[in-house]
Formats: C-alpha cells, structure tokens, sequence
C-alpha cells in the first residue's frame, strides 16, 4: 500500500494515457498511469476478437509528436492488425520508458475532490492511494462492454464469448455451431474469420449496417517512403481537416444533387475502388444534412449489397433503410457479405423473430430454435460515459459524476464538467473523439491539457474550473449542430441507444477536428475565458458557431 503525492493521476494506458504521460513527463510534472490491463494498449489490448483491425488507415493512425517515431515505425498493412497497433504502443511504451510509471492491473476504486487541499484523493481497488492536483481520465469512449439483457442467458452450457472482452489466447471454431448476436463493427470484422472456421454459424441482426470495403493491402512502400519525406505537411492536414484524417478521395466541394448522374456513378465507383470509412463520410457537402442527397450515396451502397449477396432476400435484409447512411459510424469490411454466400452461414432478422431466451444449448426465438456450441456476444458497448460513470468520482460537495449526468453528459469542451475542478477527460463525451480519427483527437487534447498546467504552474494557481454558463453554451452548441445534421433520423450509440435506460443524448462534437482544434486553440489565448481560475473567470467571448462557418463552404451555407 502506498499514498503518493503527485501532481497528476492519468487513468488508461492507451493512446491518451501513454501520450500524456509522456508529456507532463518532459514539461517536469510529476504523474503516475493506473492502468486495470497488465499491458498497455487500451482499446487495442482489450479488443482481440477476430479480425479486429483500425478502420483509419495505419499511417494516419499513429503519433505525431515524435518525428524519430513515426520516421522509424513501418506499418505492414493499410489498415492495421489489433496485434501490430498493441505492438506499437508497447514500442512507444518501451521507446520513452513510460512503464516505470504505469501500475497495471490496478482500477481505480474512487476519486474524490478535497475541497481543502484542493487536491483530488484517488484509491485504487488494491489499496493504493494517491493525492493528485489534477485527475485526467484517458479510459476511451469503447472501453466498458454492454452486456445483453438476455433470458437464459447465464443457464447457455456451451462457450460464451463476448467481442470486446475476447480471451487472449484466442478461440478455435473449428467443427462448431456457432451464433453471432450483433452485426455492429466487431461482427463486421470477425464473422468472415469465424465462417471459415466454423461447422455452422448463424447471425442474429436488429438493424443492418451500411458497410463499405477496406480495400486493405499491405503497405505501399514507395508512397510512404514519400510520405516520411512531408509527414509534418501531412500531419497539419490531418489537424486542418473535418474527420483528422487528410488523404481522403476525391475531397470537392459538391453538392450531391448537383452532380449528374454519369459523373456521381463514376465517382462514386473511384470511392468505393478506394475504400475506407472517410471517402464516404465525408463525400459531398450536404450528405451529412440533406436526406435526398444522403439517400442517393445510400442507395449506390445498396445496389453494392445486391451485387455482393447471391440471394436477393437475404440481401435484402442486409440492406439499411431506417436510417440515413453515415449517421453510423461506416462499418468497413474484408468479405463481410460475401460470407453470406456461403453454406453454413445463416441470418435471422431479429425484427421478424425476436429471441425469447437462451436455452442450454440453443439460441430460442418466437418462431425457431437455433442449436448451437459457441456463442459470440457482439452487442458493442456502453459507450463514452459508461466507463467514467462506473467510477466513483465525486466533486464539490461531494457530487457523484454519474449523478450529475444522470439525464446525459454534462461537459465544457468535452474536457471538464463544472463542479469537478482540475479533472480533465481526454476525448470525452461532446468532444470530436469517436466522430473524427481519434489519434489526431487525443493528441490535440492532451497538448491543451499540457498547455494549460503549464500556464497554472506558470502562474501560480491552484484550481482550473468551467463555468456554468460556459457549459450550458456547449450543449447547446451540440444542441445545434446535431439538429442541423441527420444524425436525429438515426438510433446510435452516440445518443446511447444501445443501453437500455440510457439517456438519448448525442455525445460528440460534430463541427469538424479543426473547428474544434480552432476554437479551443482561441480560449487558450485569450486566456480561458469561460473558466475560472482560482474562483475567478471571465464569461466566455468565443463564438463556437462562428468557427464552424468560417469552415463551412458557401455551398452549404447557402443551402
């Protein structure tokens, strides 16, 4: 057991911890990483089902803050591995000695403000306690698995498996039946594998997904080798960008109706030939805020699942229709319908025929039993406050966090919430993060986080707060761009539709990683307003929808 006095108590050892940790490092901070995994990695330690890979390509995927790292670093794929991104953080964790500082299989319990010390009181579930000055979460936005609500689900004899908690070990099908229940990313990705392997596999769907190919392929050594030549103009394209992410196909400010029908078919072929996630999330100005221009990016994606799936009803249950393309995150995909065509590859539409329990050795719903060995759980997770709310966090007076956001997040930035002073959350909730390339969010995150310690040691102070009003005007300014968006058209886990009881609140910033990166860059300089500092502050004069239509193209501002 131990009580440790240290400037900062990072929680997470993935992207955001190893970066932060690294930072507050060499600008002279004393900080410590509790870290539950005993590795580090994150996401990407705890994620090992089959087939898991990043959907942002690898060299866009990664550091920028050390130009040795990424000049060194050789990514084997565009799009890369669970187990090749785990190695490069435990590069990054070995290449700056960042273990020394980490305590892993270690959670953290509690963490409460002492309004005396001023000073935030951390135990860990092993007994440990630490006072940090400040309390900066870096736990992810997909770190706390959701797990169904099923009838009969704890009396199931066979093997039970759950994507986001795989066994490290990894599992064999071979000769099993096996069920699926999901069809988000995680089924995306590892049901082609699970198919190969499996006597029999049958895949429970709710809501059908809009999926666009991968087109992975190992890398291209000759345009990286170009790319190392101008990674730092590459990377400020990346950070001057929509989604944090720079190379993106045939990137025009059109409007989709405007284009006719010869020309949109072609380019919509060069995008799709291109592959990934960003060529079609951001394909044309007004898809993400007009429902004809979305329908018709929607139905090229349709008419691809026609031609993929071999049978027309099947693919026909394949196909979304509820909900406008891209107010999901794209799904991207080596040979996801295709396996579909296969013999011992079954769907079920769950709207037609609900699953009414889990009996020993079936999957059972209204109209038929599904015998099966091995059940996967691919039900996604409670995403973006479920890991922060299951810690015990308490601020003034005492206030749990999770009581304060009981009807939703309740942010400034997406980086603090008033009430609990000096506790920062890297890529929270209503922040860019899952809406954008997370690496280029998390590192603009942290650099702000770092600036602003340093301007309180600087300067003498103790105690960096949001103001109320500051975080009223940033919900609403989420408010307001979710509005002027598709995104109400859709049921997603953005809004925490997944989880049964939670809020329906949208939780991420979607004005675009360089409005943000823009906006946030302006408080820091006018000197925070909208904070308070040591208990004074001055009202925030920064306009948030100003920044976002500097941004936004006459087009679309026009329409």
């Amino acid at each position: 057991m131990s009580n440790r006095q240290i400037d900062a108590l990072i929680v997470g050892a993935g992207f955001s911890g190893l970066y932060m940790l690294h930072k507050l490092r060499e600008l002279g901070f004393t900080a410590h990483v509790v870290e539950a995994a005993d590795d580090v990695g994150g996401t990407w330690y705890w994620n090992r089902y089959p087939g898991a890979r990043c959907d942002i390509e690898s060299f866009e995927y990664s550091y920028s803050f050390d130009e040795e790292l990424q000049q060194e670093w050789e990514w084997s794929e565009r799009y890369a591995t669970q187990p090749e991104i785990l190695r490069y953080l435990q590069h990054v964790a070995e290449r700056f000695d960042l273990r020394r500082d980490i305590a892993f299989e270690t959670r953290v319990a509690s963490a409460h403000w002492d309004e005396d010390t001023k000073r935030w009181k951390v135990k860990t579930e092993n007994g440990d306690s630490f006072e940090a000055r400040y309390f900066i979460t870096g736990v992810g936005c997909l770190s706390s698995f959701n797990s169904p609500d099923i009838p009969g689900l704890e009396n199931f004899a066979g093997e039970v498996y759950s994507t986001g908690q795989w066994p490290h070990e990894g599992v064999d099908f071979t000769g099993k039946k096996v069920a699926v229940i999901g069809t988000g990313s995680s089924a995306i990705q590892s049901t082609p594998i699970i198919a190969e392997q499996a006597d029999h596999l049958t895949i429970f769907q709710r809501t059908p997904n809009y999926v666009v190919p991968a087109q992975n392929h190992p890398t291209d050594k000759e345009f990286v080798g170009k790319l190392k030549q101008k990674y730092g103009e590459f990377r400020e394209a990346q950070r001057a960008s929509l989604l944090g992410a720079a190379r993106v196909l045939l990137q025009t400010p059109k409007m989709v109706l405007s284009i006719p029908e010869d020309e949109f078919q072609e380019e919509m072929e060069q995008r799709w030939a291109m592959g990934g996630l960003v060529g079609f999330m951001a394909s044309h100005l007004d898809s993400g805020t007009d429902r004809d221009a979305n329908e018709r990016i929607a139905d090229f994606v349709r008419a691809k699942i026609r031609d993929r799936v071999e049978d027309p009803d099947t693919a026909e249950l394949l196909t979304p229709r509820s909900y406008p393309i891209a107010t999901k995150r794209l799904c991207v995909d080596i040979g996801y319908y295709e396996i579909f065509n296969r013999d011992n590859v079954e769907l079920v539409d769950l709207n037609a025929a609900p699953i009414e329990a889990i009996e020993a050795n079936c999957v059972r719903t209204n109209r038929q039993s599904y015998e099966v060995d091995a059940l996967v759980l691919a039900t996604g997770f409670d995403a973006m406050t479920g890991t922060l709310n299951r810690i015990d966090i308490r601020g003034l007076g005492g206030e749990k966090l999770k009581d304060k956001w009981a009807d939703g997040p309740h942010t400034h930035l997406g980086l603090m919430s008033v009430g609990f002073p000096n506790m920062f959350m890297i890529t929270g909730p209503q922040s860019p993060s899952v809406g954008s390339n997370m690496v280029v969010s998390i590192e603009q995150h942290v650099d702000w986080i770092a600036d602003l310690l340093v301007h309180m040691r600087e300067n003498g102070k103790e105690v960096f707060e949001p103001l109320v009003e500051s975080e009223k005007e940033w919900g609403e300014h989420i408010d307001i761009l979710f509005n002027m968006s598709l995104h109400p058209q859709a049921d997603t886990w953005y809004l925490g539709s997944n989880v049964p009881g939670k809020p329906r609140v949208f939780t991420v910033y979607i004005g675009g990683v360089h409005a943000y990166r823009n906006l946030s860059d302006e408080i820091a300089e006018k000197g925070y307003p909208g904070f308070a500092i040591d208990g004074e502050g001055k009202p925030n004069d920064v306009d948030f929808e100003d920044h976002v239509m500097r941004l936004m193209p006459e087009e679309l501002q026009a329409a």
